[in-house]
């Protein structure tokens, strides 16, 4: 584990001025998101976070919850928006730059700019993942 960090606040001026009303938050469930189809894929994506949902249209980040039932696999890719991947349940392979690495709940894949990817479930229960993105997906 590394070491603990001592939060500090940004101090710089934000990028977005703070409003004088009170901001009211979005609480949605999967069920609340939109389904995604991919491309040669037998997995389903759910944008529930994301400017395509109106129940929490977000405008700088997305967050989709991404369903790849076993023997499934996205064929690696890349694309400019950053992305972190949250293995939530089951275990797979996932394809980074060119070389397999085994994935399973608990682990967090982190995906710069163009950083070429995909994912295959190698177990016998459904893989789900989190796949936050900023910007978000087209």
């Amino acid at each position: 584990m590394s070491k603990t960090q001592m939060f500090k606040a940004n101090q710089d001026e934000p990028p977005i001025p703070k409003p004088k009303e009170p901001v009211q938050p979005n609480i949605v469930t999967v069920q609340d998101g939109i389904l995604k189809k991919y491309t040669d894929c037998d997995g389903i994506g759910v944008r529930v976070v994301h400017p395509t949902n109106p129940k929490a249209p977000s405008k700088n980040m997305s967050l989709v919850m991404f369903y790849v039932p076993p023997h499934a696999e996205l064929k690696p890719s890349g694309h400019y928006v950053e992305e972190c991947y949250a293995i939530l349940r089951g275990q797979g392979t996932m394809t980074l730059a060119g070389k397999k690495v085994k994935v399973q709940a608990g682990m967090f894949v982190h995906l710069p700019p163009w950083c070429e990817h995909g994912v295959k479930n190698t177990g016998s229960e459904m893989l789900e993942i989190m796949i936050c993105t900023a910007p978000p997906n087209p």
